[in-house]
């Protein structure tokens, strides 16, 4: 009875789906399913696993902010939904 809660030993933790993070999942899963769809299923879980391993070598390394930096410069605005920041396309703003 007194484990009704379930308290998270890390706040920073990222959300998991299996074994691997939000993007990481999305990286395996568009390869994976392609391998299905076109019936290639051993070269769906070859790119799926070249895929996980390029987004986790790029994670360590950083790219992770670098890529959220250029999903704001070159795509809509409504694509990440930030509201409180300008709009890519302002280069001057007055202040």
């Amino acid at each position: 009875m007194a484990d009704r809660y379930l308290v998270p030993r890390r706040l920073d933790d990222p959300e998991l789906i299996g074994f691997w993070t939000i993007d990481e999942f999305a990286g395996i899963l568009i390869p994976f399913a392609w391998g299905i769809l076109s019936q290639h299923i051993f070269i769906g879980i070859g790119l799926a696993a070249g895929a996980w391993l390029a987004l986790r070598k790029a994670k360590t390394r950083g790219a992770g902010s670098a890529l959220v930096h250029a999903a704001y410069w070159y795509l809509p605005g409504s694509f990440l939904g930030l509201k409180a920041t300008p709009p890519s396309h302002c280069r001057l703003l007055a202040g």
